[in-house]
């Protein structure tokens, strides 16, 4: 459904409005009761999918400031997806090793508190 923007004569309060195309436009404003009116704006509209300007044009005269051989959306994606899986398991080595690290000082500390408390009784 369109979303439609409202201006309000009276007060100059502007609100949006989703409707469809077959109800009543809105005659009174919700703030002053005023009249109101549908101002022109330029509609919010994204192309997606395969032969548009953002992901073929653009690809195919090799535009990517990165450096990459081009492709499509989806294979970049892709290769972005495995990166970020990559970065996450050694992110999560990286967290075992430090959870074995402090495993292995607290088992030296309680140790070394026996071995002290042992030659204290002796």
């Amino acid at each position: 459904m369109p979303l439609y923007e409202y201006v309000c004569k009276k007060c100059k309060h502007r609100f949006e409005k989703i409707q469809k195309f077959s109800d009543r436009l809105i005659r009174k404003c919700p703030e002053c009761g005023g009249p109101v009116e549908r101002p022109l704006s330029a509609p919010a509209v994204h192309f997606k999918g395969s032969g548009f300007y953002v992901n073929d044009y653009n690809a195919r005269k090799g535009g990517d400031s990165d450096g990459d051989s081009g492709g499509t959306t989806r294979e970049k994606r892709e290769k972005e997806e495995k990166k970020q899986e990559a970065s996450d398991k050694s992110d999560k080595a990286e967290k075992s090793s430090e959870k074995s690290d402090k495993a292995e000082k607290s088992e030296d500390k309680s140790k070394k508190s026996t071995a002290k408390k042992s030659a204290e009784k002796d």
